[in-house]
């Protein structure tokens, strides 16, 4: 029975979805001349083989940092809809399992679980993504310490904000972690501000923080000014295989990625944000958290999906320890 008295570090908020992973080799891409907005492409009106499939239940934004929360030793729960069939309660099983809370998981009795079909192909993928429309009520939840926000959808999706906006208006001592989901960002920055204004820590890649306040994506510090002034007190900025960009509003650290094999790609920010906050959680500084996401994100890449190379904190150390000589440093632009 869940105690209500007990605190929560980290009650992860949005979608959950049932992967496919198809692993191909028969497929191009075509990029422009500077190497840039590439394509990937495929035979028209064929049958194309895949080499390898592989299912993987329980994931999505708030499913991968729920259960990577777990691991890391701290309490999470979700609260997520989960469609009323198979899937969903396969996905429910996979929370439980890995030590989530799952007192605040609603199914869907009219609608199915979301799907992805993820095309793996050279270690980068492309999402084929299904939403079904949800109708979000955000349950009265008990103490925690943490909200983590990220990918929603459907009409809901402005409610869902609202409500959660509420909530830290009447738990001023809960901080929000946000990292926007392709609906929400397609919401717009205006849309999203109130609640960037009380946003704790704001995850988001270069390509999305660019989309976001229409900037250059090469210009780093400007991207990460630009959401301060809308009031996020640390910005998160991945750049994929470029690293990755913190900042307090005063200074930017920068941490290249860990050298390593890479088998597919899918959950690597997720992964990162993982090993960020909980690191903030457990009350290390920005650029030690940094390290533990960096360590997070390198598992997850050896493995396909976003869920099973996910560490738990021996794992973590070991992996630091692997890569003690790298640090975070200042960055100067």
């Amino acid at each position: 029975m869940f105690d209500w008295n007990k605190t929560i570090d980290v009650v992860a908020v949005g979608d959950t979805t049932q992967d496919i992973f198809l692993e191909m080799t028969d497929a191009q891409v075509q990029c422009d001349s500077d190497n840039e907005n590439c394509k990937l492409m495929l035979d028209y009106a064929d049958k194309i083989a895949v080499n390898k499939k592989t299912d993987v239940p329980a994931v999505g934004n708030a499913a991968n940092h729920a259960i990577g929360i777990a691991r890391m030793g701290l309490e999470s729960a979700i609260y997520t809809v989960l469609g009323d069939d198979n899937q969903g309660h396969l996905a429910y099983d996979v929370f439980r399992e890995n030590g989530v809370e799952t007192k605040y998981i609603n199914f869907d009795k009219k609608r199915g679980t979301n799907f992805s079909a993820v095309i793996n192909f050279k270690t980068e993928r492309t999402i084929l993504v299904y939403h079904e429309p949800r109708d979000y009520q955000l349950p009265a939840l008990g103490k925690t310490k943490w909200i983590y926000l990220t990918s929603s959808s459907g009409d809901g999706l402005k409610q869902l904000h609202n409500q959660v906006l509420e909530y830290l208006d009447d738990k001023p001592e809960t901080k929000l972690s946000f990292n926007p989901g392709t609906h929400q960002l397609h919401l717009g920055v205006e849309e999203l501000k109130p609640l960037l204004s009380k946003c704790d820590i704001l995850f988001l890649n270069r390509e999305e923080s660019a989309q976001l306040l229409n900037i250059d994506p090469d210009e780093t510090a400007q991207l990460i000014s630009g959401f301060h002034k809308l009031g996020v007190k640390m910005m998160v900025l991945t750049d994929g295989p470029g690293g990755s960009y913190v900042s307090d509003g005063q200074k930017i650290l920068f941490l290249p990625i860990y050298p390593g094999e890479v088998i597919e790609r899918t959950g690597a920010g997720d992964s990162y944000g993982v090993g960020f906050l909980a690191a903030i959680i457990k009350g290390k500084e920005a650029s030690e958290a940094m390290l533990w996401g960096n360590a997070n994100s390198t598992s997850v890449v050896k493995y396909i999906g976003a869920r099973e190379g996910l560490l738990d904190e021996e794992g973590l150390q070991e992996m630091l320890a692997e890569h003690k000589d790298f640090k975070a440093e200042e960055y100067s632009g």
